[in-house]
């Protein structure tokens, strides 16, 4: 048991960790936690923006969903964006993190190519995007019309409004999950290669069997990083397209918005806001106990 001068030395430390980890605490519980709790308070309730009237509702809002055509529309908008970004970012990342592995000549140059797109305001870039697939002069469908294919007008098709923002998607995320990757590949011991050289393993083998067991901790957290930005995806959605045409594009994120701030439905707006939390929380649990098990640590 610590007693005396070492007893008030811990306190003292503790004290002083405290005092330097108050400024984080607060700004947490200030534009984190306590929103995250009057969201909740605002979801049974019938809450106006700008209106001083309040009405409880109990659970209107929550049973008001099950019959919200719009409602399932996003989240299978939203579902779908994430099963075919999050995948296909990843799966380009690691190769390019592979290739720029390597000790070639102006390979700096190309990492800085790569990375460049991530650096760019989530508004310019979507701006510029909607310049290249604009259906008259845009770059794209010239390119596509270069090789006899038909021009495609893909921010006002249902079918393909929501392949234009994955793609650009893909092109925004895989510079910054490659930066990451890079990092975690640098760390894989160059003797293994070697040694699988050297027994004529090919580069495909090498790939699944050691740079992926062994960068795996790095892919898990990528995973997770992908998964939350992806339910946050709102600035493409509102620049690129404002959730249509039809809808095609309507996310769970932008559908928020809708209702708190053009309807001005904050009640219900929160209820939706509540339920994607859930299900992102429920998601990366998921992905927690299916994944985690399967990374192996270095040493362990």
């Amino acid at each position: 048991m610590v007693t005396g001068p070492a007893l008030r030395a811990r306190i003292g430390e503790a004290g002083l960790a405290y005092l330097l980890l108050a400024p984080s605490l607060v700004f947490l519980a200030a534009f984190t936690y306590w929103p995250i709790v009057r969201s909740v308070w605002f979801s049974f309730h019938d809450v106006m923006l700008g209106s001083d009237k309040i009405f409880f509702l109990g659970w209107e809002n929550y049973e008001r969903l099950w019959t919200d055509g719009l409602f399932w529309k996003s989240l299978a908008n939203t579902a779908f964006y994430t099963l075919v970004t999050i995948p296909s970012a990843i799966a380009c990342a690691l190769l390019l993190a592979v290739a720029l592995d390597s000790k070639l000549r102006g390979m700096t140059f190309y990492r800085s190519a790569f990375f460049y797109p991530v650096m760019i305001p989530s508004v310019a870039a979507g701006m510029v995007w909607v310049f290249l697939y604009a259906p008259g002069y845009g770059p794209i469908n010239h390119a596509l019309a270069l090789v006899g294919l038909p021009k495609l007008e893909w921010l006002y098709d249902s079918n393909t409004a929501m392949i234009a923002i994955i793609i650009m998607s893909i092109w925004k995320y895989s510079g910054y999950f490659m930066l990451i990757l890079l990092a975690a590949l640098q760390m894989v011991p160059s003797d293994l290669y070697e040694a699988a050289r050297l027994d004529g393993v090919s580069a495909w083998n090498r790939l699944i069997h050691i740079t992926i067991p062994l960068i795996s901790p790095t892919l898990y957290f990528v995973v997770i990083i992908g998964l939350l930005h992806s339910y946050q995806i709102f600035d493409y959605v509102y620049v690129m397209t404002q959730g249509g045409p039809a809808d095609a594009t309507n996310v769970l994120t932008f559908y928020i918005y809708q209702n708190g701030f053009q309807y001005q439905d904050i009640g219900y707006a929160s209820t939706l806001a509540n339920v994607l939390l859930l299900f992102v929380g429920g998601l990366i649990t998921l992905v927690a106990l299916v994944f985690g098990r399967r990374v192996h640590y270095l040493g362990r």
